[in-house]
C-alpha cells in the first residue's frame, strides 16, 4: 500500500565525474556504461533505479561486486549525493534537506551497520555502544543504561567493559549492531554486515537480527552479494547489475519466476523448497478425491505453507491434497508427492 512506504527511491542516477549533472543532462540512456565510460570519461554506478520499501521490512538490495548496490544504499542516505532522482522518506524528499536537517536524520531516524565494524578501539564495548547517544547530547547515565539494555538484548551481556580488541569478529559485530539500535532509529541500514565472518557465526548473526526484526519491526535496508543470504533476510530483494535493478520482488516471487538469466543463474542452486509455498507449485485442476476431502474440510492445506513444511505430510502418501487460501478458505489446487519431488531439485 503506498501510505505503507518508509522509503521511495524514483529514477536514481548517480554518475562518477567532473562534471556529472551536464553529463547526466544530455546522456543517451540507452548507451551502455562502457560506452558512458569511452564517450564522457563518467562512470555511471547507478541508473534510473526505481522502487520502494514499506515500514517494517527489510528490503535487500543484492548484487555481485561492482554491481552498484553499495552506491544506491549511500543515495538513500545521502552519504553519496545522486547526480538526479529523489529519495522520499516518510513522504520527506531527502535530496533536498539542508546539512542541518540531514544531520538530524542520520542521529535520529537512521543508523548504520558496516562490514568491517566501524568500532572504537580505545572505548569498551558499553562506550562504543553508547557513542550514537553521546553525540546526540543524552546524559551520561541515560546512555549507559540504553547502552546496558541493547547489549542484553544483542547477547553480550558481562562483555560492556571490554575492548573491541577482546571480542571476536562476531561479537564485534553484536556490538555494532547494538550501537545501532541504542538510539532506536526508525531505519537500519546494514552493508554487507557479515560477509566477514566465517560461516557458522554468519549464520548465527543472520539468525540472531531475524529475531531481533521480529520483535523490533524496524524498517531494514541490507547489502549483500549472496544470494542465499538474500532470500533468508528479504522479504523483498532488489537484484542488481552494471547499476541498474534487474528484478524487484519477494524471495519467493524471483525464485519461482526469475525474469532474465542473470538472475535465473543466481537461483540455480537455491533449495527452492525452502522458498516455494504450495500456492506457488500446485496444480490448479483437482481430482474428485481432492474436491472431496475439501468437502470434508480434511488434510486441506495452506497456500502459503512453505514445500519444506510439508515434506513429511506428502513424501509417504500417494493422495493429492487440497490447496486452500488462507484468506478466504477457498479451494485453489492441489499438491501431491511428485510436485514436491520436483520442487525439490535445485535446477528448474
Amino acid at each position: 500500500m503506498a501510505d505503507n512506504n518508509k522509503i521511495v527511491c524514483t529514477n536514481i542516477w548517480k554518475l562518477f565525474g567532473p562534471d556529472e549533472k551536464r553529463i547526466k543532462e544530455n546522456l543517451d540512456p540507452n548507451l551502455s556504461i562502457k560506452e558512458v565510460q569511452e564517450k564522457t570519461g563518467h562512470v555511471v554506478a547507478v541508473k534510473n533505479v526505481s522502487f520502494s520499501i514499506q515500514k517494517g521490512e527489510t528490503f535487500v538490495v543484492m548484487g555481485l561486486s561492482g554491481s552498484g548496490k553499495s552506491t544506491l544504499v549511500r543515495c538513500i542516505s545521502r552519504l553519496i549525493e545522486p547526480t538526479s532522482g529523489t529519495v522520499k522518506m516518510d513522504d520527506i524528499d531527502v535530496t533536498k534537506m539542508s546539512g542541518g536537517e540531514l544531520l538530524d536524520l542520520r542521529r535520529n531516524k537512521m543508523s548504520m551497520v558496516f562490514q568491517h565494524f566501524g568500532l572504537f578501539p580505545h572505548r569498551t564495548v558499553v562506550e562504543n555502544i553508547a557513542y550514537g547517544l553521546e553525540i546526540r547530547g543524552n546524559k551520561k547515565q541515560e546512555r549507559t543504561d540504553k547502552a546496558m539494555e541493547v547489549l542484553k538484548m544483542v547477547g553480550l551481556d558481562g562483555w560492556q567493559n571490554n575492548y573491541p580488541r577482546e571480542l571476536s569478529g562476531g561479537m564485534q559485530q553484536r556490538v555494532g549492531l547494538a550501537r545501532a539500535l541504542a538510539v532506536d532509529p526508525e531505519i537500519l541500514i546494514f552493508d554487507e554486515p557479515f560477509s566477514a565472518l566465517d560461516p557458522l557465526i554468519r549464520r548465527e548473526m543472520q539468525d540472531e537480527l531475524l529475531k531481533l526484526q521480529e520483535k523490533l519491526q524496524k524498517t531494514m535496508v541490507f547489502i549483500t552479494h549472496d544470494f542465499l543470504e538474500a532470500i533468508k533476510m528479504g522479504d523483498h530483494i532488489a537484484i542488481m547489475k552494471d547499476g541498474e535493478v534487474s528484478q524487484v520482488g519477494t524471495p519467493e516471487e524471483i525464485v519461482a519466476n526469475p525474469k532474465d538469466q542473470y538472475v535465473k543463474d543466481f537461483c540455480e542452486d537455491v533449495p527452492k523448497y525452502k522458498v516455494l509455498s504450495a500456492g506457488k507449485v500446485m496444480r490448479k485442476e483437482c481430482c474428485d478425491d481432492t474436491k472431496k476431502l475439501y468437502g470434508d474440510k480434511s488434510h486441506c492445506i495452506l497456500d502459503n505453507s512453505k514445500i519444506e513444511t510439508l515434506i513429511d505430510k506428502l513424501v509417504d502418501s500417494d493422495k493429492s491434497f487440497p490447496v486452500v487460501c488462507s484468506d478466504t478458505g477457498d479451494l485453489l489446487g492441489e499438491i501431491d508427492r511428485a510436485i514436491v519431488m520436483k520442487s525439490m531439485k535445485s535446477a528448474s
